[in-house]
C-alpha cells in the first residue's frame, strides 16, 4: 500500500472517478395501441472498436480509428471488455479484462496484462445490456387463438446478428440489437390473465430479417382496453448496438420496435411502432485530494480543562504549537506538580487510516549537551522518566504516581478528546497516570505511535500530557531537547 508521511501538515492529491449514466425513458408514436412505450433499463451504447495494437504481457491497447468506434471516449474505467475476432461467437469462453484507465482518445490500459498478442482482425468489445420493457393497451380484443408479434431491429447486413457481440453498421437504419442467448424463458407477459400468454418462440434475425418474438394467446380472449406489459429480463438481457460509423457524439440513435396483435389467421388487429434511443454514457468525474492534516494545538495555563485528570494552574506557562516551556523548575517528590499539555488533531481520507508517532532527538541536556543513554544528572541531563522507579520505557507503559525515592524525569500520557484514537490513556486498567518515556532517537530507540486509526477520520484529537520532575541535586542551567510528531497515512 502507498504510504504518505508528514511531520506537521501535508496535502496529497489522488484521483477517483464517479460514474453516472443518463437513462432516458423512451415513449413514442403509437398507431392502434394506446399508451404504447418501450423502456431500456440500460440505454448506454455498447462499445466495439477495431484493435490496432496490443501485445501479450502488456496492459496497453491501441484502437484503430478507421472503423467501428473510432475513439475511447465511450469506454470508461472499470468497464468489462473482451477481445474477439470475426470467427468467434461473442465473448463467451474468452478472457475478460477490466479497463484501468483511458490514456487518450485511442489508447487505454487494462488492470491485468494481456494473455495473448492482439491482431488487426480483433475487436475490443464492452457489451451494454439490460431489460427491455414494452407496455401498451389494446384497442381491439385479441382472440384466444390470436398472438402478439414483437419485431426488434437486427443488423441487416451480411454477417452474424445474434452472436453475443454488439452490432454496428454504417447507419442506424441497418444497425440493430443483438439478442444473444435470449430464450423464451427470459420473457414474461403480464396483463389480461398472465397464465393465458405463452412465449412461443424467439427467432434471431438474419442479414435480411429482424428478430421476432411470438407470444400466443390461449383459453380466453384478451379484451379491448387491456394493459399488457412484455419484459425481456436483464439476464442475459438484450445487447445494445454500438455506435454507427460517423456517429455524432452525444446524439442518440433511434431504433423502432414493432408490436402487432393478430387473430388466428395472422391478420393484424392492432399495431404500434415504439422507439428506443440508445445514447452514449456520460462519465462524470472529479478529483478528490488525498488529505492528511496534523495540527498541534496550544493549551493555556489558566485553562480549566482537566486533561489526563490534571487541572493546570496559572504558574505553568502556556504551551504553543512549537514549544513546551516548563519555566523554572523546583525539585519535588510529589508527582503532578509539573504538568503541561498539547492537543494533537488529525484528519485524513486515507482508506487504510493513519498513525501519529512521537520521538525526541535526545534527553533534555543542559545547554543542549548530548546525553549518554539515561545518564541523568551525572552528565548534566534530565533523564526520561522511570515511572516511580520501575521499568517504564518508550514502549512499556507504567503507572506514574509519586516516587518517595526521588528522581522521576520526563514522560507523557494520553487522553482522547475526540474519537478513540489514542493508543493508551492515563486511566487504562485503573491507572492514575499511565505513562511512557518519549523515544530517544540518540539512544537508538524506536519512535512510538500515540494515535492510530484504520479508517478515515475527521478531527480526531488527543491530549498529550507531559510531566517532569527533578531532584534537589539537578545541576542549575537551561535544559532543552526537541520533540517531533510524525503523521503517516496509508492510501
Amino acid at each position: 500500500m502507498k504510504k504518505l508521511i508528514i511531520v506537521v501538515t501535508a496535502l496529497f492529491v489522488g484521483l477517483t472517478a464517479i460514474y453516472f449514466q443518463f437513462i432516458k425513458p423512451k415513449t413514442t408514436r403509437s398507431a392502434n395501441f394506446t399508451a404504447a412505450s418501450a423502456t431500456l433499463s440500460n440505454s448506454r451504447f455498447s462499445y466495439k472498436a477495431s484493435v490496432a495494437t496490443g501485445t501479450a504481457a502488456s496492459s496497453t491497447v491501441v484502437i484503430d480509428t478507421a472503423s467501428g468506434d473510432d475513439e475511447t471516449n465511450h469506454l470508461f474505467p472499470n468497464d468489462t471488455i473482451c477481445f474477439v475476432n470475426s470467427a468467434e461467437s461473442g465473448c463467451i469462453g474468452n478472457t475478460t479484462y477490466t479497463v484501468a484507465n483511458i490514456v487518450n482518445t485511442t489508447t487505454f490500459n487494462t488492470t491485468a496484462a494481456l494473455a495473448d498478442t492482439l491482431t488487426t482482425n480483433d475487436f475490443v468489445v464492452a457489451s451494454q445490456s439490460g431489460t427491455l420493457t414494452l407496455a401498451f393497451t389494446t384497442t381491439t380484443a385479441i382472440p384466444s387463438n390470436g398472438d402478439i408479434l414483437v419485431t426488434i431491429p437486427a443488423l441487416n447486413t451480411t454477417g452474424k446478428t445474434s452472436d453475443g457481440i454488439p452490432d454496428t453498421a454504417a447507419t442506424a437504419a441497418v444497425n440493430g440489437f443483438d439478442i444473444g442467448a435470449i430464450a423464451t424463458g427470459d420473457i414474461t407477459v403480464t396483463g389480461c390473465t398472465d397464465v393465458n400468454w405463452t412465449v412461443t418462440s424467439v427467432t434471431p434475425g438474419t442479414s435480411s430479417a429482424d428478430h421476432l418474438i411470438l407470444i400466443s394467446r390461449a383459453t380466453t380472449a384478451c379484451a379491448a382496453s387491456s394493459a399488457i406489459t412484455i419484459t425481456i429480463d436483464a439476464a442475459p438481457g438484450i445487447i445494445n448496438p454500438a455506435v454507427i460509423d460517423g456517429y455524432t457524439r452525444g446524439v442518440a440513435d433511434n431504433y423502432s420496435i414493432d408490436i402487432t396483435s393478430r387473430d388466428g389467421t395472422d391478420a393484424t388487429l392492432d399495431t404500434s411502432d415504439v422507439l428506443v434511443a440508445p445514447v452514449e454514457g456520460v462519465l462524470v468525474s472529479a478529483t478528490v485530494d488525498e488529505i492528511l492534516s496534523l495540527t498541534i494545538g496550544a493549551v493555556n495555563a489558566d485553562a480549566t480543562d482537566t486533561y489526563c485528570n490534571i487541572t493546570r494552574t496559572a504558574t505553568m506557562p502556556d504551551t504553543t504549537a512549537t514549544s513546551i516551556p516548563w519555566g523554572t523548575l523546583a525539585p519535588t517528590y510529589a508527582a503532578g506538580t509539573h504538568n503541561t499539555q498539547q492537543l494533537v488533531t488529525v484528519s485524513t481520507n486515507a482508506d487504510a487510516g493513519y498513525s501519529v508517532y512521537i520521538e525526541e532527538n535526545d534527553q533534555m541536556g543542559k545547554d543542549g549537551v548530548a546525553c549518554a543513554g539515561n545518564g541523568g544528572e551525572a552528565v548534566n541531563c534530565i533523564q526520561d522518566t522511570t515511572c516511580d522507579g520501575t521499568t517504564c520505557s518508550e514502549s512499556l507503559l507504567k503507572d506514574w504516581t509519586a516516587d518517595p525515592a526521588g528522581y522521576e524525569g520526563l514522560g507523557y500520557s494520553l487522553d482522547d478528546q475526540s474519537g478513540t484514537d489514542a493508543v493508551f490513556e492515563w486511566n487504562d486498567t485503573a491507572g492514575v497516570f499511565n505513562a511512557k518515556q518519549i523515544a530517544d532517537i540518540a539512544a537508538g530507540e524506536t519512535r512510538q505511535a500515540i494515535m492510530t486509526n484504520a479508517a478515515q477520520v475527521s478531527g480526531s484529537s488527543a491530549a498529550v500530557c507531559f510531566r517532569i520532575d527533578i531532584t534537589n541535586t539537578q545541576p542549575a542551567g537551561y535544559y532543552y531537547n526537541k520533540i517531533k510528531y510524525t503523521a503517516v497515512a496509508t492510501f
